[in-house]
């Protein structure tokens, strides 16, 4: 069994949330259960799928949660672009986020090719 918070790609995602989390901070309060809400619960799901993953018994089934993961990121990965078209955040803030999500999913393809070869 692995421990999650040594797996780089985990503790990059857990940045990743954090940094969700502060940058929703200042979406309007209309968006407290719509954007703000799904942005973050997407966010959060990358690094809890790791964590689940590792509690598992097989590389397939850590291979699986790996994939939901990666699904999570990309999803994120939207609903930056969206946050930043309807002006909630500014573009470096964008760049910023959009740069980790893409090194993330890279980092999970990666470790799922692993575990399945």
């Amino acid at each position: 069994m692995r421990d999650f918070r040594e797996i780089k790609v985990w503790q990059k995602a857990h940045k990743f949330a954090l940094e969700i989390y502060r940058s929703t901070q200042g979406f309007p309060a209309e968006e407290r259960f719509g954007l703000t809400s799904q942005l973050r619960k997407s966010a959060t799901s990358v690094p809890t799928n790791i964590a689940e993953g590792c509690g598992r018994s097989s590389e397939k089934d850590f291979a699986r949660f790996l994939s939901i993961a990666a699904g999570s990121i990309s999803e994120s990965e939207y609903q930056v672009l969206l946050a930043l078209d309807l002006g909630y955040i500014p573009t470096e803030v964008y760049h910023q986020l959009d740069a980790q999500a893409n090194e993330i999913k890279r980092m999970l393809n990666s470790f799922i090719r692993t575990l399945l070869s």
